[in-house]
């Protein structure tokens, strides 16, 4: 692990499946060639609905990935620290959960 990731995550990290990492990479790589189009019809000048309705499409496109990793957060970190008597992971999703609401 280099630095950069654990200066980032605080030291933590989670191992994902080879399958969901590779899903939410393919995810993610197509909500940034939406933004860098969105970038470039500023620069361009678009029409200000076709931005706000590209910008529409990325961030469901994002509430979809966060959704999956919440998914995966919940059925593998929570329950395996709530299993070890980790009980604080909870009040730390429901911050979690407040600040992606």
């Amino acid at each position: 692990m280099n630095n950069e990731n654990t200066e980032c995550c605080n030291g933590r990290t989670t191992e994902r499946e080879q399958k969901l990492k590779s899903g939410l990479l393919t995810r993610l790589n197509r909500v940034e060639g939406q933004v860098r189009g969105i970038k470039g019809m500023i620069e361009k000048d678009a029409y200000c609905n076709d931005v706000l309705i590209q910008i529409s499409a990325a961030r469901a496109a994002l509430d979809s990935i966060s959704k999956l990793v919440l998914e995966s957060h919940i059925r593998g970190c929570l329950v395996s620290k709530i299993r070890a008597g980790e009980d604080e992971i909870v009040d730390e999703l429901i911050v979690t959960i407040g600040k992606i609401l």
